[in-house]
């Protein structure tokens, strides 16, 4: 009984190659560790659209304030080069990035090449099985070490928490064209651990707009 209940006739392989972090006996391990004044985040979802679709919004630069927290403007410059402005309560931060992959409907992978802030990343478009839709991975680096990540925590939101939130968000745009969000809703007192969580979960960061459409 027991082993019939471990049986899955239909389940498919997972992939064995890819390079959004190292994959062990069919399953991705986990990113590197955070070391040498560098930190790692990947992240997965399932989203319910083709790969070929989630390539192309992702590569969409015109749609990226949409959905990404705090883009203020992201300026094609060159054939591989961008040029982006963050915006933190006023305050931009701003660098120019460069294509490194350009893989239509399977990865796009991009680093920093000058600016205020470093951060190099890979995002793969899997197929999910039974044409499910499609397994995003998301694997980011942020040239900062802990230190730096901690100041980042207090004062806005940790980097690994952005970078989870707007795969999140992605993932609502290309489904609905919306991006849930409870800002603005009411609710009770949340006592002294309830502000402190959600000082430390960024809540006061505005959510991206999507494309706002009427209910």
């Amino acid at each position: 009984m027991a082993d019939a209940l471990r049986e899955t006739p239909n389940r498919e392989d997972l992939p064995r190659v890819g390079s959004a972090g190292v994959i062990e006996n069919g399953r991705y391990m986990p990113p590197p560790a955070d070391m040498d004044g560098k930190t790692w985040v990947r992240t997965t979802a399932l989203v319910q659209a083709s790969p070929l679709d989630c390539y192309e919004l992702w590569r969409n630069y015109n749609a990226v304030p949409l959905w990404q927290e705090q883009i203020k403007e992201v300026r094609i410059t060159g054939p591989k080069i961008s040029h982006w402005v963050w915006d933190v309560d006023g305050k931009t931060t701003e660098w120019d990035e460069e294509l490194m992959q350009d893989e239509p409907g399977k990865r796009i992978a991009w680093r920093t090449i000058q600016g205020d802030a470093y951060n190099a990343g890979e995002v793969i478009f899997d197929e999910a099985p039974g044409g499910r839709g499609t397994l995003i991975t998301y694997l980011q680096e942020f040239g900062e070490g802990k230190a730096k990540t901690a100041i980042d925590t207090v004062r806005n939101r940790n980097p690994k928490q952005s970078v989870i939130e707007n795969l999140r968000h992605f993932k609502a745009f290309m489904e609905t064209g919306e991006i849930p969000r409870t800002q603005g809703q009411p609710h009770g007192p949340r006592g002294m651990s309830g502000n402190l969580k959600a000082e430390l979960y960024g809540e006061h960061i505005k959510t991206p707009p999507g494309l706002k459409r009427a209910s």
